[in-house]
């Protein structure tokens, strides 16, 4: 296990836009060898995301660091039978073939299942698409603010009340927690084909993995379940669940959920032990039909220090509750540090961010800078049997970048 679970795992990522990708990404933190295909030229289009409208600027390609580290970039126009050729040689001897292109662009690049399966029977196809492979919409194209977010109800249950407009997401955020669907399925496939020998077909989607995240309330609904009114976090239905803002600006969430032994303790790290005995508080039902006063109270107490007091003193008493956090609190967060949430490129001091996902006595592999558009294709080709004079006539084909 020095050398990770996946050390000798072959794995051909086909892919772009992100969660197929960030699979493959998934896998090779634990050795996978994951061979990135993508065009010639410009290569994947996702090596550009920094560049649209709104996105941070900086020195560094943030998008291509985090989804394409550890991989070895091979360019094919698979347009071109000569490259369709070589990735299918290179498919005889492969574990994952990972792919979200739309179904009709995989019948156009010949990268269909029924396509590869045949060259190798312990072959583990992983599709990944938008709105999943049947029915109506199997073709259309998805992406995670309107397949994930939109579509599952998200988009519209986490705006702060009814008479505020739908909240956007922000980019990735339904695609990682996907990647990380279709890395387990993959991972099932895996031991499946321990206890086989056969390969598999894997799916996973944007919309399934939209519904699975909104599914406390999306079950409700189909259990017909009655929704009382959204309501606004200054008349939020119960004081001891809410969010607060400090003197410094910054805001913290109270999950006091054993309110019954918990508010007394609240009230003391408050400075307001009097609210204890105060008969509008008094019990839990008292508390929750006056949630509106108490949250007033409490907005009042809060904003008399910063956060970082609050922090001492509510942690000091074994009260459950959150920082609500920013982006500058990440690179400095020891908690984050300790568990190797973050951690340094090789030979480097950059840091990014692990795949959530650690198992005793396996390492992960240090993460290793990503590639340059074909920086590895003659080295691939050479291990793929390809001699010299093969290799130059790909590339003057054009099949090869």
């Amino acid at each position: 296990m020095e050398k990770g679970i996946f050390a000798g795992l072959k794995v051909l990522d086909c892919a772009s836009f992100i969660a197929a990708p960030a699979a493959a990404t998934v896998l090779s933190d634990f050795g996978a060898d994951v061979i990135k295909i993508e065009p010639p030229g410009a290569g994947d289009p996702y090596r550009n995301l920094p560049n649209l409208p709104g996105y941070p600027t900086g020195e560094h390609n943030f998008a291509w660091l985090l989804e394409a580290r550890n991989k070895k970039s091979l360019a094919l126009d698979l347009s071109k039978p000569e490259a369709q050729a070589v990735l299918y040689k290179l498919v005889e001897e492969t574990d994952v073939f990972i792919t979200n292109m739309p179904p009709p662009v995989r019948i156009k690049l010949g990268i269909t299942y029924d396509h590869l399966a045949h060259l190798n029977d312990r072959l583990i196809y992983a599709s990944f698409t938008g709105y999943g492979e049947k029915g109506e919409e199997a073709n259309k194209p998805g992406f995670d603010s309107n397949a994930y977010w939109a579509r599952s109800g998200l988009m519209d249950l986490v705006r702060a009340d009814t008479d505020t407009t739908p909240a956007r997401s922000v980019a990735g955020m339904g695609d990682h927690p996907c990647a990380m669907a279709l890395y387990s399925a993959i991972v099932t496939a895996l031991y499946q084909r321990e206890k086989t020998g056969k390969g598999s077909h894997v799916a996973s989607n944007l919309m399934a993995n939209g519904v699975w995240a909104a599914s406390v309330l999306a079950q409700a609904k189909l259990c017909g379940a009655k929704f009382g009114e959204r309501r606004p976090r200054e008349r939020a239905l119960n004081a001891v669940a809410n969010h607060y803002q400090c003197k410094d600006g910054r805001w913290l969430i109270l999950s006091l959920l054993n309110e019954e032994r918990q508010w007394p303790t609240l009230a003391r790290c408050l400075g307001r032990a009097d609210l204890v005995d105060d008969p509008r508080f008094a019990t839990k039902p008292d508390r929750h039909a006056r949630s509106v006063e108490l949250i007033k109270v409490l907005d009042e107490t809060f904003a008399t220090r910063d956060l970082a007091e609050w922090r001492k003193i509510l942690d000091g008493n074994g009260l459950v509750f959150g920082v609500v956090g920013i982006l500058d609190d990440i690179p400095n967060d020891k908690q984050m540090l300790d568990n190797e949430v973050l951690v340094p490129f090789e030979n480097d001091t950059m840091l990014t961010i692990s795949s959530p996902i650690w198992v005793d006595g396996a390492k992960k592999v240090q993460p290793r800078k990503p590639p340059g558009v074909g920086e590895h294709s003659d080295e691939i080709l050479r291990k793929a049997g390809y001699d010299e004079a093969a290799i130059k006539q790909l590339r003057s084909s054009g099949a090869v970048g």
